[in-house]
This record gives C-alpha cells, sequence and structure tokens, in this order.
C-alpha cells in the first residue's frame, strides 16, 4: 500500500500580505518570520502534537489528531503574534489566517496529505479575517463544549472549488495589536515587549581569526538554548539572532524589530592559550546597560571552555532578568500575575528569614490568585514551603510539605518538563526521608536543564542523608563552579559544611560555615551548626554568641524539633545528628 485513508484535523495557515512585506525589506521580514517559527508556531505546534506537513514560503499545513489540539493551537498562534506585533507599525504587521476542518484524507506514502479535507481547510484559511480563525461546522461541532470560545455563525458558506456550501464558524481571538501612532500619545500600562523578552545576538569574534568562529558561534547557540529554559522566558531563535552578524546594529531598533526587552551582546577573544569573553545585558528601549561580566579562562578544550562560559553566562543572566523585571514590577500600579511573581523572587534574593518568605509567599500566593496556571508561581511557592521547613523549622512543617506536594504535582501536571520543579520534588524527597527518591529527582531535574546548580547541591544533600558525607562537598563545588555568584551560595556552603560536621571533621566545618554566614548572616542553622561544632572544638565562647545569634534568628529553635525534624533515618546519619545535637547543647542551644 502506497496510500492510506484517515480522518484527520487540519490546520492551514498563511500570512497576510507576505508579498508586500517582502517587498517592502525582505530580509527582516524572512527574519522576523524565521524567528516567529522557531519562537512561537513550532513550539506551538509541538505542544500540541501536530504534525507540519507540508511548508510554503508563507504559509503551513499541519495535522492534528485532535480537533481541540488544533484549536488550541491556532488560538495560541494568534495570541502570540497579537503581542509581537504590539508596538510594531501597522504596515509591518505580521498576521495570519488560520483554517481549520476535521475530514478525511488520503496519506501518500511519503506523508503527504491530499483529498477535501485538506482542501476545505485551505478554503477556510481563505476567508478567515486577518489574525482570525475559520472553523467547519464539523470541527466547530466538537470543540464548542470543550473549549471557552466566542464564536460567530456565518452560516452555509460557497467555498472555492467545493461542490455543497458548508457552514462556517468564525472564532473571535483578542483584539488586534495597537499601531504606533503618528502623534505622542500616552500608551497602554500593560503594551510593550513581553517580560523576560531576549534576543543574544552574535557574539563578535575580536581578531576575525577564521578559526575562531565555530567557538564564537557556539557560544552563541548554546546561549541561546539554554537561556530558553528560564521559566516564561522568551527568547528569540538563532536563526533570526544570526541575520544580525556582522552588522552594525542600533540595539534600540532591534528591540523594537524584535519586541523584545533586552538585548545580550558579547565579544570572544584570544591571546595564546588565554579566552576571554565580554557580555552585557542592554535593556533595548532605553539602551541601558544593565550588567556586565568578563570571563578570562585558559584554553584547555574548546569544549569544555564553552560548556563552562555558557552555564555560568545562563545562571547568571537568569539571576540579572529576574531582577530587572522586578524593578519594573515595583512601579506597575495594578501588578498582574507575573508582577507578584517577579516581586516575591526579590523578597527571596533578601535572604532566609521568616519575614521575606513570609513576604514572598503572600506574593506567589497573589500571582496564583490572578492566573491558577502560573507554573513559576506554583513552584516557587513550594520552594518557599521546603525553605521554611528546613531552615527555621517552624511546628507547622508538615503542612508546608503537603502544600508543597500539592503545588508541585499541580506544575508538573501543566508543564512537565519543567526542571525546577522537579529539582524542588528532589527538595521534598530529601526533607521527608527519601533521600534516593530525592536524588532521582534531581537527576530528572539535570536532564531537563544540565547546567541547574541547585539539582547539584542537593545532589550533595542525599550524599550526606545516606552517611555518605565524602562524596559531599563535590557536588557543592560543581554547583559553585557552574554558578560562583549565586544567591544561593551561602546555603551550598552550609551543606558542604553539615556534612563535615556529620563527619566530626569540625575544623572543615567551621570554615566553611563561616563562608556561608559571610554570604548570608541571616539564616539560622547556620549559626546553629556554627555552635556545634566550636563547641567540639572547646571554643565555648564562640559556640555560646553563635547559639545567642541563631535563637536571635529563631527564637522557636530547640534541638527536640530540630530532632524531630531529621530528614532520615540512616543509622550512620543518627549517630552522627547525635553528636550535632550534643556539640549544640554544650553551646546553650535550648533542649525544647
Amino acid at each position: 500500500m502506497t496510500e492510506t485513508r484517515k480522518l484527520a484535523a487540519i490546520l492551514v495557515s498563511d500570512i497576510v500580505g507576505y508579498s508586500r512585506l517582502a517587498g517592502t525589506d525582505e530580509d527582516r521580514t524572512l527574519a522576523r518570520l524565521r524567528g516567529l517559527r522557531g519562537d512561537l508556531i513550532d513550539p506551538a505546534i509541538a505542544a500540541h502534537r501536530g504534525r507540519v506537513v507540508k511548508r510554503t514560503g508563507d504559509g503551513s499545513i499541519v495535522e492534528f489528531r485532535s480537533v481541540v489540539d488544533a484549536v488550541r493551537c491556532a488560538i495560541e498562534m494568534q495570541t502570540g503574534l497579537i503581542e509581537r506585533n504590539a508596538g510594531v507599525p501597522e504596515g509591518r504587521w505580521i498576521q495570519f489566517r488560520v483554517g481549520i476542518h476535521l475530514g478525511d484524507v488520503v496519506e501518500e506514502a511519503d506523508g503527504d496529505l491530499m483529498g477535501d479535507g485538506v482542501n476545505i481547510a485551505a478554503r477556510l484559511e481563505g476567508i478567515a479575517k486577518p489574525g482570525g480563525i475559520c472553523l467547519s461546522e464539523d470541527a466547530y461541532r466538537l470543540v464548542k463544549s470543550r473549549l471557552d470560545l466566542k464564536a460567530s455563525d456565518l452560516g452555509p458558506t460557497q467555498l472555492k472549488n467545493i461542490a455543497e456550501p458548508i457552514r462556517v464558524y468564525s472564532l473571535k481571538v483578542d483584539q488586534s495589536p495597537q499601531p504606533t501612532p503618528v502623534l505622542a500619545v500616552s500608551a497602554p500600562e500593560r503594551s510593550g515587549p513581553p517580560r523576560l523578552s531576549l534576543v543574544v545576538l552574535p557574539f563578535a569574534n575580536i581578531g576575525h581569526d577564521p578559526e575562531q568562529d565555530y567557538f564564537v558561534d557556539g557560544v552563541t547557540e548554546s546561549l541561546t538554548t539554554d537561556l530558553s529554559r528560564i521559566s516564561s522566558a522568551f527568547v528569540i531563535g538563532r536563526s533570526t539572532a544570526f541575520a544580525y552578524k556582522g552588522k552594525a546594529v542600533d540595539l534600540k531598533q532591534i528591540g523594537r524589530e524584535l519586541n523584545v526587552r533586552y538585548v545580550l551582546e558579547g565579544s570572544v577573544q584570544r591571546a595564546g592559550n588565554r579566552m576571554r569573553v565580554n557580555v552585557q545585558l542592554i535593556e533595548a528601549e532605553t539602551g541601558a546597560h544593565l550588567w556586565g561580566e568578563r570571563f578570562d579562562k585558559l584554553v584547555a578544550d574548546f569544549f569544555d571552555v564553552q560548556d563552562e562560559i555558557v552555564s555560568r553566562l545562563a545562571n547568571r543572566l537568569g539571576h540579572e532578568l529576574a531582577v530587572a523585571e522586578a524593578r519594573r514590577a515595583e512601579r506597575v500600579m495594578s501588578p498582574d500575575s507575573m508582577d507578584h511573581y517577579f516581586l516575591g523572587q526579590a523578597q527571596l534574593k533578601k535572604g532566609i528569614t521568616a519575614e521575606y518568605q513570609r513576604k514572598a509567599r503572600s506574593h506567589f500566593g497573589r500571582a496564583l490568585d490572578l492566573d491558577p496556571e502560573n507554573v513559576g508561581a506554583l513552584v516557587m511557592r513550594a520552594w518557599v514551603d521546603l525553605t521554611v521547613a528546613t531552615h527555621l523549622r517552624p511546628e507547622d512543617s508538615s503542612e508546608r510539605h503537603r502544600s508543597a506536594e500539592a503545588d508541585l504535582r499541580k506544575a508538573l501536571s501543566l508543564r512537565p518538563e519543567t526542571a525546577d520543579a522537579h529539582v524542588a520534588l528532589g527538595l521534598l524527597r530529601l526533607q521527608t526521608n527519601r533521600a534516593d527518591q530525592g536524588i532521582a529527582e534531581c537527576e530528572r531535574g539535570l536532564a531537563i536543564d544540565r547546567n541547574h546548580p541547585h539539582a547539584h547541591a542537593l545532589i550533595g544533600v542525599g550524599k550526606t542523608l545516606t552517611g555518605r558525607y565524602e562524596e559531599t562537598e563535590a557536588h557543592v563545588l560543581e554547583a559553585l563552579r557552574i554558578s560562583p555568584r549565586d544567591r544561593r551560595a551561602g546555603m551550598w556552603w552550609l551543606i558542604a559544611a553539615g556534612a563535615k560536621l556529620l563527619a566530626g571533621h569540625d575544623e572543615e566545618a567551621v570554615a566553611r560555615l563561616n563562608r556561608s554566614i559571610e554570604l548570608d548572616p541571616n539564616e539560622p542553622m547556620r549559626h546553629f551548626q556554627l555552635a556545634a561544632a566550636l563547641a567540639h572544638l572547646g571554643r565555648m565562647e564562640e559556640a555560646r554568641e553563635a547559639a545567642r545569634v541563631g535563637l536571635e534568628l529563631n527564637p522557636g529553635f530547640t534541638i527536640a524539633r530540630d530532632r524531630a525534624a531529621r530528614p532520615s533515618d540512616h543509622p550512620v546519619f543518627l549517630a552522627s545528628l547525635e553528636r550535632v545535637h550534643e556539640g549544640m547543647r554544650l553551646a546553650g542551644v535550648p533542649e525544647g
């Protein structure tokens, strides 16, 4: 058999006025179209389990197993285009018409589709309004009760080259974008590029050594890929970004053309066996310099150097972008869900105290009130509960664990490939006497994002909880290698210190605890562990002072509460923990 007949949902899309757009500025039109395919269209098709049957220069035919998936994909595409056209002059908008039909098709041996099912979808696309979606009656009947749609019944419609009239429904997608006004007027508060929207421009090859080009381009491509994993980030695809390679560019103009808030540019220079990489993060709208960094590395293996540079940059940029978005959110009169998400992140960056954690959790809760499917807020609210349970030892730790698990389960049901959610679930397992499962969840997170530093650190926690203290520090050092200036670095040093303290290496524990306290002095557990280590070393005055500081930060802490919250029943760990508690007791920490 060379062909198969089957029932399929067919989506046909086409760009409105493509010839006019290409005739005006073909290079930029093609660059924008490649960017839309890489950053919006293709991800939407993949997310809704579609198969691209055929592409034309300005359109495509896509097959779906479900009409519901086809319509959801079309809505995501059209609303995404509205957002990307915002602030762009009307004459340069890229808009699609979309037609969807459920019907009989013939699949050829090469995967191509033919027949009335395809023809009708194509004719429906032809009568759709710019930015609109037209459905046949057969398609509409299957989705009207499953999706919250606003549809207009166009009645029986004669389509070109289709024998019988077909009843057509036109779906209303959110309003069209507003063109850039000719006269200066007050812009809507929420207009402009999407949050966390970024383009990584091709890095410059200083010295123009052609043998370095592959390395320089590799840094750009890998960084684009890694940044796209940041929750809620919108990163312009490499094919679009590379259209600017080697050209003198106006960063504000790029921001307007690509509709992004931020531009990352950089350069690579080699001198002998040393490599220097400079990067700058620019706010596209104003041209303001937000952050810069320079890396100097000895060149041993190009790919190892590239991986290290990319991992460090991606983690640092994730932090800097969140800081920039939090500053924006502070200026908003009526914060929405994502504003509250970034405001919560800003509170967490201040340190691990009951007050900062409470404020952060309040913002994440408000974000979820406004959007119950905000995956980032679900994950971060869980992080707050797990952080408080681990470091502050409250009486409601069990309830916080239950709340965190519910949030993480929902987050993973909405977006299974969320590295942060898997790592947070790993921490929950570690806290609740399931160390092996915790390590496995962190490894799942690393399979999604190989440069997730906290996943490495938490695997070290798992090794500690199973009595393998000598293995812990290597995982902590890997986290610090990937993200040496991470806001969680103090916590990672605490993990390394805890393993040393449990193993009885008190001098080494003190050195690591002092480093941890230097990075964040407001987390009480560091002071309690320091008190225990100093007491075992016979430095009682210092031990009592450390215990006093810890109790100021967490007055309700007792040895009994810490023992009750123990996250492992491994016999080696339990024996070591008793030694730690004896040190706390000697330093004056209350028994409880």
